[in-house]
């Protein structure tokens, strides 16, 4: 399998990443379905997932046992193989998440419903709490496996990996993403 090379977007075109969308890592029946809150300018650029630089998703995924290596986002589709994949809530590329309205978050949450509905992962990780409480109006919400279902899928909420996010380093990310996988490994085994 050849991998592309990653590259650096220019400033011309971070700009134009403005409003792109990237495509789903997702399959049938994947043990975790991992969903960011929308891709930034930067993974609207290359086309992948959490792809700026100092973004600490891949680390953490890593460390938490997901995967055996660091993946770079360029190799995001070899996650189908280990049963998991990546989605967003609101599929448009924005420089922040802020620039979101609240009705975009809520009908992005529907349009998840229906993905999970079709693909079935067993479980749903999001990652941004303050997106999940504005989506699903559960305001109270807090990180972790949550009591309510998304169809027959559990819910984990996670901390948004952003580098952006200075709340939680990668320690804590990883101990989260950790307790993630046990509970995936144990659905599975």
């Amino acid at each position: 399998m050849t991998r592309r090379r990653p590259w650096k977007p220019t400033k011309q075109q971070l700009a134009a990443a403005q409003g792109k969308h990237i495509r789903d890592v997702i399959a049938p029946d994947l043990s975790v379905l991992f969903c960011g809150i929308n891709p930034g300018l930067y993974s609207g650029a290359v086309g992948h997932h959490f792809a700026r630089p100092g973004n600490r998703f891949w680390p953490a995924l890593h460390a938490a046992g997901f995967t055996t290596r660091v993946l770079s986002p360029f190799d995001e589709r070899q996650l189908l193989t280990l049963g998991y994949g990546i989605t967003n809530l609101v599929r448009r590329a924005t420089a922040t998440a802020q620039e979101l309205a609240d009705d975009e978050i809520v009908a992005g949450a529907q349009r998840l419903a229906r993905k999970v509905c079709r693909h079935r992962p067993a479980i749903v990780a999001f990652l941004g709490i303050a997106a999940y409480r504005i989506a699903f109006r559960r305001p109270k919400a807090s990180l972790g496996l949550q009591q309510e279902l998304l169809a027959d899928a559990k819910i984990w909420v996670l901390p948004n990996p952003s580098g952006l996010n200075a709340h939680f380093q990668l320690a804590e990310l990883t101990a989260m993403f950790r307790q993630l996988r046990v509970s995936a490994d144990c659905r599975h085994s």
